[in-house]
C-alpha cells in the first residue's frame, strides 16, 4: 500500500503577525507589522507599492489605534481563539503545528532589560494546548515583526546591536520552552531582505540616505546570519535533542527557453535565493555572493569572530515555502507577466494560475525537493505551501473542490519525490492552517484555510469559524497517512 513514511509530520502553519490580532494586549509592543497598512486600491500585483512604507507613514501608524487599515492589527484573532483554533487542528490530526512567537510580545521594545511574562505566559498556554492533543509545536523565532523600537532608534537589522537583542530574546525563550518545543526555526524567509527589507529587516529606504541600499540590506543580511548561528547554538544548549532549521522561500526558476542565454539567466536567479540557504547550511559565504560583493563594490562590515560563528553552528534541517514556479529569461520584453511570490515573473504558458494570478505548478514542487536535497543533503520540512483563492461561505460551510485538487497534486509529487528521488522529508504544514492575513497583499479575502475565518479585509465581521469541504479530505489524508490519495 503506498504512503507516507511512518511519523511524516502532517500539520499546518501560520504567523504571529497575520494571525493573533491582539496588537496592544498582553503587555505587548508594536511591531513592524502593526504599521504595514492595506492598500486596497492598488493592483494586487504590484507587490512594490503593496510594501513600500515610509519613516512618515509608521509615525502616523503609531498614532492611530485603527485595525481596519492596519490588518496585521487583528489578524484572525488567534489571541482569543487559539484554544478552539487548536482543537479543530487536532481534529483534523495534525502532528505539527507551526507558528511564530511575536517578538515584541516578550520584549515590547526590543532593548527591554526583562521580558514581558504576560507575553511568556501566552506562549506556555499556546504549547500546552498542542500538547493537549499530542500536536508538536514548530516554532519560528523572527517571522515578519520586529519591534518597531528597533526600526525607529537602531535602523533595524542594519545595526550590529540588534544580534545582542535578538539573542537575549532567544535564550529567554529556548530556556522557557526548552521542554515544550523541540523544532525551531529562526528566520522566516531569510531571503526575503531583498525583497521586502521592511517586515524582515526592520529596514526603512528613508532612513539610509546617501547610502547604498543593497549594501545595507546585505549588512543587515549579515547580522542575521551571525544571530541565526547563535540562535541555533543557543537552542542546543538548552535542549540538545532540538533540532534547528533555516526557512527558505523556494522560487523555483525555469528557463523560458532552451537558448543558452535563458539557461544561464535561470541558472542565476536560482543561485540568488539559494546564496541564503547555502550560507546557513554550510555555516560560509559561497563563493558567488562573495565575488558579488567585490564586483558590486558592497563593503559588508564583519566582525573577527563572525565566520567562524556561523561556520561553527549550522541548522539541522532546512525548510521552505513553495507556492508557485516562474519562467525567466535574458530578454522579457513582449512575454506575458503575471503574478508570483512577492514578485512579477513571466507567465509559464503551459499551467494554470491561482485567482491571484499565482501559477499552479505541483511538479516544480518535486523538482524544488530534488535540487535542495542534492544540494544540501539534510533533511527537508515543507512549512509552507497552499492555494490562496476567493472562497464562498454558503450554508455554513465552501465548497473549495479546487484547493483539495491543489494539494492533491502536490502531495502526489511529494510522495514520488520521497519514493522514487530519495528525498528525506520530515513533513509538511499547509500554509494558513486556517484563514488569516494575507502577507503579499495584506488582504483576509486572499483565503488559505481549512478552516474559514468571518471577517473581511477591513476586519469587520463576527471571527466565527467554520469548516470548509477541504477540512475533511485532510483529515482523511492524515490519518491514512496519505494512502488515500492512491485509493482507486
Amino acid at each position: 500500500m503506498k504512503k507516507f513514511p511512518k511519523g511524516f509530520l502532517w500539520g499546518g502553519a501560520v504567523a504571529a503577525n497575520q494571525y493573533e490580532g491582539g496588537w496592544n494586549e498582553g503587555g505587548k509592543g508594536v511591531s513592524v507589522s502593526d504599521c504595514a497598512r492595506h492598500h486596497l486600491d492598488v493592483d494586487v500585483q504590484d507587490y512594490a507599492k503593496q510594501n513600500e512604507i515610509s519613516t512618515e507613514e509608521i509615525l502616523k501608524a503609531m498614532k492611530s489605534d485603527d485595525t481596519s487599515l492596519y490588518p496585521k492589527r487583528h489578524g484572525s484573532d488567534g489571541y482569543h481563539h487559539y484554544k478552539e483554533d487548536i482543537k479543530l487542528f487536532a481534529e483534523m490530526g495534525f502532528k505539527v503545528f507551526r507558528l511564530s512567537i511575536a517578538w515584541s510580545r516578550i520584549f515590547p521594545n526590543g532593548d527591554d532589560k526583562e521580558p514581558n511574562e504576560e507575553g511568556l505566559k501566552f506562549y506556555d498556554d499556546v504549547f500546552d494546548e498542542c500538547h493537549k492533543y499530542g500536536i508538536e509545536p514548530l516554532v519560528t523565532m523572527s517571522h515578519y515583526e520586529p519591534p518597531i523600537n528597533l526600526v525607529l532608534n537602531y535602523d533595524g537589522w542594519y545595526d550590529r546591536e540588534v544580534i545582542d537583542m535578538f539573542i537575549k530574546y532567544v535564550d529567554v525563550i529556548t530556556d522557557r520552552y526548552k521542554d515544550k518545543v523541540k523544532y525551531w526555526l529562526t528566520f522566516n524567509e531569510v531571503d526575503s531582505m531583498i525583497r521586502h527589507p521592511y517586515t524582515t529587516g526592520g529596514l526603512v529606504r528613508d532612513r539610509f540616505e546617501g547610502k547604498n541600499f543593497t549594501e545595507v540590506i546585505f549588512q543587515a543580511m549579515h547580522h542575521q546570519f551571525v544571530a541565526s548561528a547563535l540562535a541555533t547554538k543557543i537552542a542546543h544548549e538548552k535542549n540538545p535533542d532540538c533540532k534547528v532549521g533555516c526557512m527558505l522561500t523556494k522560487l523555483t526558476y525555469y528557463p523560458y527557453t532552451c537558448k543558452p542565454e535563458d539557461v544561464l539567466q535561470a541558472q542565476q536567479d536560482m543561485r540568488s535565493t539559494y546564496c541564503y540557504s547555502d550560507t546557513q547550511v554550510f555555516g560560509e559565504y559561497p563563493a558567488y555572493l562573495l565575488t558579488k560583493f567585490k564586483n558590486e563594490g558592497l563593503n559588508i562590515k564583519m566582525e573577527e569572530h563572525d565566520l567562524e560563528i556561523m561556520k561553527k553552528y549550522p541548522v539541522d534541517f532546512v525548510s521552505f515555502s513553495y507556492y508557485s514556479s516562474s519562467c525567466v529569461a535574458k530578454d522579457d520584453a513582449g512575454l506575458k507577466k503575471t503574478a508570483a511570490n512577492t514578485n512579477i515573473a513571466i507567465k509559464n504558458p503551459y499551467i494554470p494560475s491561482s485567482d491571484w494570478g499565482w501559477q499552479i505548478d505541483p511538479i516544480g514542487l518535486r523538482v524544488s525537493l530534488v535540487d535542495l536535497y542534492d544540494r544540501y543533503r539534510k533533511p527537508l520540512f515543507i512549512v509552507e505551501n497552499g492555494l490562496g483563492a476567493k472562497d464562498e461561505l454558503v450554508n455554513g460551510t465552501v465548497d473549495d473542490q479546487y484547493r483539495i485538487d491543489y494539494f492533491d497534486a502536490h502531495f502526489r509529487e511529494m510522495y514520488n519525490a520521497i519514493y522514487e528521488d530519495g528525498v528525506d522529508l520530515m513533513g509538511y504544514t499547509s500554509w494558513g492552517c486556517i484563514d488569516l492575513v494575507s502577507e503579499s497583499t495584506k488582504q483576509m479575502s486572499k483565503r488559505y484555510g481549512f478552516i474559514y475565518v468571518d471577517a473581511d479585509d477591513l476586519g469587520n465581521g463576527t471571527y466565527k469559524r467554520y469548516k470548509k469541504k477541504s477540512f475533511d479530505w485532510y483529515k482523511h489524508v492524515i490519518e491514512t497517512n496519505g494512502s488515500c490519495l492512491f485509493e482507486d
